[in-house]
């Protein structure tokens, strides 16, 4: 039996019942699920960095945007106000669509 120990979508189990398999699971306390969200957009990162096409982007992309979302909720904040936040950030710093790359800033 393959041992997976990290957090999973919410109807995963569903999933793997439909399979017919049987599985071990249990409920993250708060110090755990913060941890443990972390961990897996650490994870979701790293399988977007290894994408060669744009569907397994996009795919990629919207795993980290659900843990995103489920960050914030950790937080106390809801996806729009985190959107109201990166809003506010890009209207006083700009965003990344004019892809500059500073490479350095000359001291006095």
């Amino acid at each position: 039996m393959p041992v997976h120990n990290k957090l999973v979508r919410d109807r995963i189990l569903e999933v793997i019942e439909k399979a017919g398999k049987t599985y071990t699971s249990r409920i993250l306390d708060e110090k755990e699920y913060i941890q443990e969200v972390k961990r897996k957009m650490h994870e979701e990162l790293a399988e977007y960095e290894g994408t060669e096409n744009d569907q397994d982007a996009v795919e990629e992309l919207a795993d980290l945007l659900e843990l995103i979302h489920a960050a914030a909720a950790i937080h106390g904040v809801t996806a729009e106000e985190l959107e109201e936040v990166r809003r506010e950030k890009a209207e006083k710093r700009g965003g990344f669509q004019d892809r500059i790359y500073l490479i350095e800033v000359e001291d006095d």
